[in-house]
């Protein structure tokens, strides 16, 4: 019998989304306004710490910020994290959801398991903790 599950909202998820990956770019830019050196290694450390969280919030089934607004990512099949391996590869699956018109991002507001297009293909759900 398949687990049930109780799928995190859109606002959790955009607010999750706006912790995880927003915030440290406009850390970035700001430090990049003030001083161009400062603004280059921040810029770049943000990036290598986006994807250490991705790959951590595969491991362990939460991103930094999904573990702010109390939400988990898990393989809906089997109700465990995917792994960080998978969860780098499902950040580059979020490319679809921006095919037609960002609407895969916007499918979670009627989908019945509030799935975008990355988690269909990769077969992750998002869900209350």
């Amino acid at each position: 019998m398949a687990p049930t599950y109780s799928y995190a909202s859109w606002g959790k998820r955009v607010g999750a989304f706006l912790l995880d990956f927003f915030l440290p770019g406009v850390v970035a830019l700001v430090c990049l306004r003030i001083f161009i050196a400062l603004g280059v290694i921040v810029y770049l450390a943000a990036i290598v710490w986006t994807f250490y969280n991705i790959f951590q919030g595969g491991k362990t089934g939460a991103r930094w910020g999904q573990k702010i607004v109390g939400i988990r990512m898990l393989k809906e099949a089997t109700g465990q994290p995917l792994g960080g391996g998978l969860a780098i590869g499902r950040a580059f699956v979020h490319f679809l959801d921006s095919l037609p018109c960002y609407l895969g991002y916007l499918w979670p507001l009627w989908d019945a398991k509030k799935q975008t297009f990355a988690d269909k293909i990769m077969g992750t759900v998002v869900i209350n903790a």
